[in-house]
C-alpha cells in the first residue's frame, strides 16, 4: 500500500480553496501510484477555528466541500479533517473518502484544553476508535492530541490494527519538534505497531505550523521526515509492518536553531500578510536592531519590492542611528524615506503648552515623541494599503517598556514572541549570509533614544540578565524566590515581575504576533489587568 503524507497549508474558512487543495494533493499523489492520502487534522476548514465553528453556514459549506470532495477522488482513498455537526453536537472528525462514498468516519476523543488550545470550548470527545481495513490492510486513525495519551493507540493496538495514524494540527513553538518525536517513539514502543504522522503547515494568526510530518516503522526507526515550512506530498510504502519512503531524500536536514525560528517568522509573516490579501508591509527603521531584524524578516518573507521604510529622527536621534538605517535600507534594496519629527513635536508641545507646560524632559515627552512616529507610520499605512509592523521584542513587551500608540502601534509584530537576546543572535545568524545589518548595530547599547544620553539598561536590567528571568518567570512559573535559588537577585527578580504584572494592559492593545516559545503572551498567557496579587 502506498500511502502520501500530504503537508499542507490550509486557510481558514475557506472551504472550496482548501477542498481543491485537498484534491490537487489527490492527484499528484495518484499519479505516483497512491492508494491513500493523508492530510492534515481540520484540513478542509483550516485551523483554529475559534468561534468560526458555531457559524451554521460553514457546516453546510463543510458538507457541500467534503461531498464534492469524495465524487472526485475515485479509487483513492484520502483522509480529511473537519468540524463535525451532529445531533446539537461538534466534534473535531476526520473522514475517510473514496469515489463517491465516506467509508468511515471518526470523531476526536482527546481533546486539549491548555496553552493556546480551546478545544473543550467547542467540541465533544468521541468516544469510539475508528479503523479501516485498507488494501489488506487495518489503519487505525487518530487525530492530533490523541496520539500524546497511550489510550487511544492502545485500544486501536487491541483492535488487530497493523498502522496507526495520526493527523495533526500541531502548532511550532522551538524544541516541538523534538518533543513529537518523543511522543512518537513512545506509542510505537507501547504498541508495536508503525506510526504515520501528518502536520499542518503554514501561519494563522498567531500561531505558525512547522509540518514536519515523519514515518516510524514498527522498531521506532524513522524512516521518512518531511522539511518543517515546505507544503508537499511525501510518498512511502508500507508492507507487512516495513516501511519505505520513496522520498528523495527521505529524512530532511534538521534546521539549527536559529534557521527554524527565521524560517517560522518569516512563514507567519508572508502568510499573514497573503492570507489578508495585503500588498506589502512599512515599518520604522531606526538604525536599532530589533527594526533591523525586522526589515530582514520582511524582505525574505516578502521580497524587497513590498516592503516600506521611514527613517524618523529626532533632536536625540544620533547620525550613527540614521547612517545605519540608510546602510541596511540600502543592503536590503528597499524604499526608505526621511521624515524628521521635530516640527510635529513642536506643533504638539506647543498645543499643549497651557495645559501641561513644557514636556521636554519628561517621560510624557519622551512617549509623544514616539507617538509622533506612530501617527507618521500609520499615516504612510493607511495611504498605501499596507500593513505596519510593530518592531518591539518580547523582553519590553513583557516589561511594558513600549509607547502605546507609539512604537507599540501597528497590525502585526513578528519579534512578539523573541526575547531581545533571540533578536541579537538571529541578527548574526542572518548576516552570514550577507551581512545587511551594520555591525555598529550589533554593537552599540541599545537606545530608544528618546532622551540625551539614553540607554535600556537605565531603566531595565541588562538583556541578558532581564531574558533569564523572563523566562522563568513566563514560561516556567518560577518565583522570584525560586529564582533567588538559582542565582538571580531577587530583588531584581521581583522589580521584573512588577512589572510584568503591571503592563497587563499595554499587551492586551497591541498587535498579534507569531508564536515561538512553550509560551507567548498572546493567547496561551491570560491574566487580569485589574488585580491587587502581589508576589509573596
Amino acid at each position: 500500500m502506498k500511502v502520501a503524507l500530504a503537508q499542507l497549508n490550509s486557510m481558514v474558512g475557506d472551504m472550496r480553496g482548501n477542498a481543491q487543495r485537498i484534491l490537487n494533493a489527490v492527484r499528484a499523489a495518484r499519479d505516483r501510484g497512491a492508494d491513500l492520502v493523508l492530510t492534515p487534522e481540520m484540513s478542509l476548514t483550516g485551523c483554529p477555528l475559534d468561534d468560526l465553528v458555531y457559524r451554521p453556514a460553514l457546516h453546510q459549506q463543510v458538507q457541500a466541500a467534503l461531498h464534492h470532495i469524495q465524487s472526485r477522488v475515485g479509487a483513492v482513498v484520502v483522509a480529511v479533517g473537519h468540524p463535525l455537526q451532529e445531533r446539537g453536537r461538534l466534534y473535531n472528525a476526520c473522514s475517510l473518502l473514496q469515489d463517491g462514498r465516506c467509508l468511515l468516519r471518526y470523531r476526536k476523543r482527546r481533546l486539549p484544553n491548555y496553552g493556546v488550545f480551546d478545544e473543550q470550548r467547542h467540541f465533544r470527545p468521541g468516544r469510539r476508535a475508528g479503523w479501516l481495513d485498507l488494501a489488506g490492510v487495518r489503519i487505525g486513525l487518530t487525530l492530533c492530541e490523541d496520539i500524546w495519551h497511550p489510550a487511544p493507540a492502545r485500544h486501536l493496538q487491541r483492535a488487530g490494527v497493523q498502522l496507526l495514524i495520526n493527523l495533526s494540527a500541531s502548532p511550532f513553538h522551538i524544541d516541538v519538534q523534538e518533543q513529537r518525536l518523543q511522543v512518537l517513539h513512545r506509542r510505537v514502543a507501547e504498541t508495536g505497531l508503525p506510526l504515520l504522522y501528518v502536520n499542518q503547515v503554514g501561519g494563522q494568526d498567531e500561531q505558525v505550523f512547522d509540518g514536519g510530518s515523519m514515518a516510524l516503522d514498527h522498531c521506532g526507526t524513522l524512516q521518512l521526515q518531511a522539511p518543517q515550512f515546505v507544503e508537499g506530498n511525501y510518498m512511502l510504502e508500507y508492507d507487512q509492518e516495513r516501511l519505505l519512503a520513496l522520498h528523495d531524500p527521505p529524512l530532511a536536514a534538521p534546521l539549527l536553531p536559529e534557521a527554524r525560528i527565521w524560517q517560522a517568522l518569516c512563514t507567519a509573516l508572508h502568510d499573514y500578510v497573503e492570507k489578508n490579501q495585503l500588498p506589502g508591509v512599512v515599518l520604522g527603521l531606526s538604525g536599532g536592531i530589533d527594526s533591523a531584524v525586522t526589515a530582514c524578516l520582511a524582505v525574505d518573507a516578502l521580497g524587497a519590492g513590498r516592503v516600506q521604510a521611514l527613517s524618523m529622527p529626532s533632536v536625540h536621534t544620533a547620525a550613527m542611528s540614521v547612517e545605519d538605517a540608510g546602510q541596511l535600507a540600502q543592503g536590503l534594496g528597499i524604499t526608505l524615506r526621511h521624515i524628521p519629527i521635530d516640527p510635529l513635536y513642536n506643533a504638539f508641545t506647543h498645543a499643549l503648552m497651557p495645559t501641561l507646560g513644557d514636556p521636554s524632559g519628561t517621560l510624557t515627552g519622551e512617549n509623544l515623541q514616539a507617538r509622533c512616529r506612530g501617527v507618521l507610520l500609520m499615516a504612510q499605512a493607511n495611504h498605501a494599503g499596507l500593513l505596519l509592523l510593530c518592531t518591539g521584542n518580547k523582553s519590553e513587551l513583557a516589561t511594558g517598556y513600549t509607547t502605546l500608540y507609539g512604537d507599540a502601534a501597528g497590525g502585526y509584530a513578528p519579534l512578539k514572541d523573541v526575547y531581545k537576546t533571540d533578536v541579537y543572535a538571529l541578527a548574526r545568524w542572518r548576516n552570514r549570509s550577507g551581512a545587511p545589518i551594520p555591525a555598529r548595530t550589533l554593537t552599540r547599547p541599545p537606545s530608544a533614544e528618546l532622551a540625551p544620553g539614553q540607554r535600556d539598561q537605565d531603566s531595565l536590567p541588562p538583556y541578558a540578565e532581564l531574558d533569564t528571568i523572563l523566562k522563568g518567570l513566563l514560561e516556567a512559573d518560577r518565583s522570584p524566590a525560586e529564582l533567588a535559588r538559582e542565582g538571580i537577585h531577587a530583588t531584581t527578580a521581583l522589580q521584573v515581575l512588577e512589572r510584568v504584572h503591571r503592563s497587563e494592559h499595554k499587551r492586551r492593545q497591541t498587535a498579534p504576533g507569531p508564536r515561538i516559545t512553550r509560551r507567548s503572551l498572546g493567547r496561551d498567557r491570560r491574566y487580569p489587568i485589574c488585580s491587587a496579587y502581589q508576589e509573596s
